[in-house]
């Protein structure tokens, strides 16, 4: 057991940001499942940690935290992770390239909003996806073409745009979204691959 403990689903794109920076920042967490699927985020116990009932919260230093960007931000500043650069301005730009992601394209797309739009059935819910997906990573590639992927979104190291751009593609993936239009995205994407912090947070990987 550690003194971290995330309440995580493997799917969720929220969870998935907070599981990449907390292998970045080297931390050892404890995961709680929180089965959306089976409606454990509405459970007593889980609306006692967050009222809203989503996921990410994670418990760190004595605090409970939620919303993966607040989270974010406090790994950011506690353990000196540098996902965002001092500038004022190139802070601004990264920050909205980063946001693009976690705030215009992830609520639109979180699995609950697009059943509620379209019935949770296909061919609506599929092209719903897809349509929005694609036209929010379209967006993101020509954001991209502001700043020199060395190899990253934004150059040499890892930052809050790479931490928000990885879960979404693999919504992308899951939903049938080529990126074949997208060589900057594609490029970021296979540097992280190679980047044991990322892969590990991969819904997939059950290490930790």
């Amino acid at each position: 057991m550690t003194d971290i403990t995330l309440y995580d689903y493997p799917k969720s794109s929220a969870s998935y940001r907070v599981r990449i920076a907390l292998n970045l920042a080297e931390l050892n967490y404890t995961k709680v499942n929180v089965d959306l699927l089976s409606g454990a985020q509405s459970d007593t116990d889980h609306m006692s940690r967050n009222p809203q009932g989503f996921v990410p919260v994670l418990d760190i230093d004595g605090l409970r935290l939620t919303q993966s960007l607040a989270i974010l931000d406090y790994l950011d500043r506690t353990r000196n992770m540098g996902l965002l650069p001092n500038d004022a301005a190139d802070r601004a730009r990264q920050q909205a390239l980063a946001t693009a992601i976690a705030v215009d394209l992830h609520p639109v797309c979180n699995l609950s909003v697009a059943e509620r739009a379209t019935g949770g059935v296909d061919p609506a819910r599929t092209e719903w996806m897809q349509y929005y997906i694609g036209k929010g990573l379209i967006a993101f590639e020509t954001l991209l073409g502001q700043f020199a992927q060395a190899p990253y979104c934004c150059g040499d190291r890892s930052s809050l745009a790479d931490i928000c751009l990885i879960p979404q593609l693999y919504n992308a993936d899951r939903w049938g979204i080529s990126l074949d239009q997208m060589p900057r995205i594609r490029a970021v994407r296979e540097t992280c691959d190679k980047v044991l912090a990322f892969s590990d947070a991969h819904p997939n990987n059950g290490t930790k």
